[in-house]
């Protein structure tokens, strides 16, 4: 990350199989700014959650990073990954794109990284309201595949996590007429020199 801007508290935090995921509300004042700019957008059937899944492909639309970095959810992002940061380890981004899901579709469970590489996902969840009977929960899993802990959609709320813990979208349940939009920003870690700077 080109600064290193103060973290922020989390509102929840777990460890899984030693990996960290932490949740933060309330970062993000204008999310209907975001999800009315989400409905205009044009989204192809692109994305693929591991190679044996890609016929079936789910929809995206990619945010240029040039794009990413003038906009403020960036700089909230910047603030909750601080807290993953340490002396030895930065992270910067590599990849953005909003994903929608709707009542039958079909998402399947992946990582995001290999185990080794440690890096994150920030996860956006950008909706007005969500009532808790539509699901469209993100459900964790430790490496038994047992669920680990499960994130409820919520306006604005934003999970940080290893992308090595396997992990999958739940689509909304059939009385949802709801989108679900999650935006992703994809960081790798990046090795710092020995006075503290890439």
């Amino acid at each position: 990350m080109n600064a290193n801007p103060a973290a922020v508290a989390a509102s929840r935090e777990f460890l899984i199989d030693g990996r960290p995921l932490r949740v933060f509300d309330g970062l993000l004042p204008n999310v209907a700014e975001y999800v009315q700019a989400l409905s205009r957008a044009a989204f192809t059937r692109t994305e693929v959650a591991r190679p044996e899944t890609a016929e079936y492909k789910h929809w995206a639309t990619e945010i240029k990073l040039e794009t990413l970095m003038r906009q403020p959810v960036f700089e909230f992002t910047r603030q909750a990954v601080a807290g993953f940061c340490t002396a030895q380890a930065d992270y910067k981004p590599y990849r953005a794109y909003t994903n929608v899901a709707s009542y039958g579709d079909m998402l399947f469970t992946h990582t995001d990284c290999l185990p080794e590489q440690h890096d994150l996902t920030a996860l956006w969840y950008l909706c007005e309201r969500w009532d808790l009977e539509w699901g469209g929960e993100t459900l964790f899993y430790d490496t038994q595949d047992e669920i680990a802990c499960a994130v409820t959609p919520r306006p604005g709320r934003l999970v940080v996590f290893d992308g090595a813990i396997k992990h999958v979208g739940r689509p909304p349940n059939r009385i949802c007429y709801a989108p679900r939009y999650t935006f992703a920003i994809k960081f790798e870690r990046v090795a710092r020199d020995g006075d503290g700077e890439r």
